[in-house]
């Protein structure tokens, strides 16, 4: 239990219930830094088109990202019966995966009020009102149900202004509907009889009618959300489902670019008006191929309908998600989306999805091309354009995985972006581009498979070269060689999944990460080890899409410390080790400051630059997409180089795509033929059609 409260069962899902009395607590303040201090904390819920922000005061922001990064509505949502309101600090509060529940009573009546997102790609939120008369007489009172349209629009970098109303409606359901915002319906109810109303509140002219209402909303989403049991990591039966569920309830419908879009969210979209960086929604889609591959398949669509025909992808989009260019032209964007195609075509064995034409971004006034037309020229455009520096390494541009590396690196930052060159890329790439090659061959594009293999090959046997007797060397530039004496971390995980480290060296290193990056740190390891003199605490934070890649190094070489480190990745974690900070108790940012900084458990800031993390220090889908990510590859869930799907076992793992037991029996339903590495030895089918795999 931590001091805001405890997880609970609700509709068989886990739910947190919030206890905090929080304008009586002191521990409730926290300060945001570019904002002023703050009792309110919240959890962001979704279905696959709107945000549901719900709070520890009972009221409510609506979130849409279809058209543009856009609050429509914020800090408002109440009831009222009887003297009773849903709004207050001392109401019995309960989040769950994708509603918030507030309850009240009093001497003569209890309220409850339920708001949910709905299932599917509605633009609306269910709110059910349930009013239970405590008394042995008659009670005739008014339930009004009230919400308030403060929409706002995100602008880059300085954040939320004020907006033109978006057409909010508030609706009775098969009854009364209103632009005002508010509704009260007459109760009359006997001596213990209780009354359910329902209604919805949003863009009611937009998304599929209403079907079913909350119940069966209800069911939905406990037949969606994947189950998980671990001995080894007893939080995952609650955090797997709880991850799930708030992965993609951050997607978003785009009525711009097609597809879905799932961007990092917290201080990047919510405070400062970015999608961003590219590579962010395809990582988070990743463990969406074991879960719901038709929303993964959705967002890498998306993310390539970002770029332009000759393979680039941007940094970001901005508010009206037009393309953003000009602070940072990273290194490494191609690279993911040639990993989650080739993830999504090993898992799930469509074919036929790479053949669908795909847009480019408006601005460039292109022709789509079939999606494995968009991967191929990503692939020449990494290879052409990117290309590789002195070393053979893949040069660096102006950042890689870390937008700071240039700035780390010790050598002038023209002379790094002109010369430099990032053995991390190197390392991911020679990982990536051997599976892009079975992708390229199940395609018919034998001669760009036969070249990205080989480029994966010698990328590998370069990094092998860069062991240094303790860990890999992290980067070049004229004159410098980063990561001689210091560890960077991002690059290690990679060098042994890639295979340039030997299993004696992967072994010896996993340990020194353990006893330098990772000691005496409840949360993970840091991203680098030891951190400059007089550095910001941000250069030893400890990243989520790091500690991933970590735990995956580790499920192989060292499982014991793989599943250390993902225990240490969990919520439950967090809240042991800072049960007074509320990011990480729900949810959390991409990154959190380390035990000896001045602010642990919390995240990074750039004041100076006017852009915080610790803004907005929830709802980053690294948060949620990265534990997943890891939990499946500790079961031994990951594609190779030959277009197979390895599947092991060792704990369970159960969705309506793969189920997976502890003795490494499972299940898996495909789309099209695929081919499995199983405990029981290789497994392929069906030969044609969509049918089920088991072994």
């Amino acid at each position: 239990m931590t001091a805001f409260g405890e997880w609970t069962l609700v509709h068989g899902l886990p739910a947190f219930s919030y206890t905090m009395d929080q304008d009586g607590d002191p521990r409730a303040l926290w300060d945001p830094i570019l904002d002023p201090p703050t009792r309110r904390h919240a959890v962001h819920l979704g279905n696959r088109r709107i945000t549901l922000v719900a709070d520890n005061y009972g009221r409510c922001d609506l979130f849409d990202e279809h058209t543009g990064l856009r609050w429509l509505t914020r800090d408002t949502g109440v009831a009222t019966a009887g003297g009773l309101s849903t709004a207050g600090s001392t109401t019995e509060r309960l989040f769950g995966p994708a509603f918030a529940v507030v309850r009240v009573a009093g001497e003569r009546l209890s309220l409850e009020r339920t708001v949910l997102c709905p299932e599917g790609e509605q633009p609306w939120v269910l709110v059910r009102l349930r009013v239970r008369n405590l008394t042995d007489e008659r009670v005739r009172v008014p339930l009004t149900e009230e919400w308030q349209s403060r929409p706002a629009e995100v602008s880059l970098i300085s954040g939320p202004a004020p907006a033109p109303d978006p057409g909010l409606e508030l609706e009775l359901i098969g009854g009364e509907r209103t632009r005002s915002g508010r509704l009260t319906i007459p109760l009359d109810l006997e001596p213990g009889g209780e009354r359910t109303v329902e209604l919805r509140y949003g863009l009611l002219d937009e998304g599929a009618p209403v079907s079913g209402g909350t119940e069966a909303s209800l069911a939905g989403l406990a037949a969606r959300l994947p189950r998980a049991h671990a001995a080894q990591a007893p939080e995952a039966e609650r955090e797997v489902p709880w991850h799930a569920a708030l992965l993609a309830g951050g997607s978003c419908a785009d009525g711009v670019l097609g597809g879905h879009t799932l961007d990092q969210g917290s201080c990047y979209s919510f405070r400062h008006g970015f999608n961003g960086a590219a590579r962010d929604p395809l990582q988070h889609a990743l463990p969406l191929v074991y879960t719901e591959p038709d929303l993964a398949l959705s967002v890498l669509r998306n993310t390539c309908a970002w770029g332009s025909p000759d393979g680039d992808l941007p940094y970001a989009l901005r508010p009206d998600k037009s393309p953003w260019t000009d602070l940072f032209r990273p290194s490494d964007q191609n690279l993911w989306a040639l990993w989650l195609a080739a993830e999504y075509l090993a898992a799930t064995g469509d074919a036929a999805a790479f053949g669908a034409d795909v847009p480019y971004h408006p601005v460039h006034d292109a022709r789509p091309v079939p999606l494995g037309e968009h991967l191929r020229r990503q692939f020449r455009f990494f290879a052409d354009v990117v290309g590789r520096g002195d070393h053979g390494h893949v040069r660096i541009l102006n950042a890689d995985w870390n937008d700071l590396a240039i700035s780390r690196s010790g050598a002038p930052a023209e002379d790094m972006i002109e010369r430099g060159e990032s053995v991390l890329n190197s390392a991911m790439a020679a990982w990536v581009l051997p599976r892009y090659a079975a992708l390229a061959e199940r395609l018919g594009d034998h001669a760009t498979g036969k070249e990205a293999r080989e480029l994966g090959g010698t990328l590998r046997d370069l990094v092998a070269g860069e062991w240094t007797g303790r860990w890999f060397r992290r980067a070049y530039g004229p004159g410098v060689v980063v990561g001689e004496d210091d560890l960077w971390l991002e690059v290690q995980p990679w060098a042994i999944l890639c295979g340039a480290a030997t299993p004696g060296q992967a072994r010896a290193l996993l340990d020194t990460i353990e006893a330098t990056a990772a000691a005496e740190s409840p949360l993970g390891a840091r991203v680098r080890w030891p951190a400059l003199p007089g550095s910001r605490a941000g250069d030893g934070a400890i990243w989520y899409a790091i500690n991933m890649t970590l735990i995956w190094a580790a499920a192989e070489h060292a499982p014991e410390l793989g599943w250390s480190w993902w225990r240490r990745m969990s919520l439950a974690s967090h809240a042991a080790a800072y049960p007074d900070v509320w990011e990480g108790t729900l949810s959390g940012p991409d990154a959190y400051l380390p035990p000896e900084s001045a602010r642990p458990g919390r995240t990074w800031d750039l004041a100076h630059l006017g852009v915080a993390m610790q803004a907005y220090p929830v709802a980053n889908l690294h948060a949620h997409a990265q534990p997943l990510l890891a939990y499946l590859r500790l079961l031994g869930v990951v594609p190779d180089g030959s277009g197979r799907l390895h599947v092991g076992g060792g704990a369970s793992f159960r969705s309506r795509v793969l189920t997976v037991a502890p003795d490494g029996s499972g299940r898996l339903a495909p789309l099209g033929p695929v081919e499995l590495v199983t405990p029981a030895g290789p497994v392929s089918g069906p030969v044609s059609g969509a049918g089920p795999l088991t072994w």
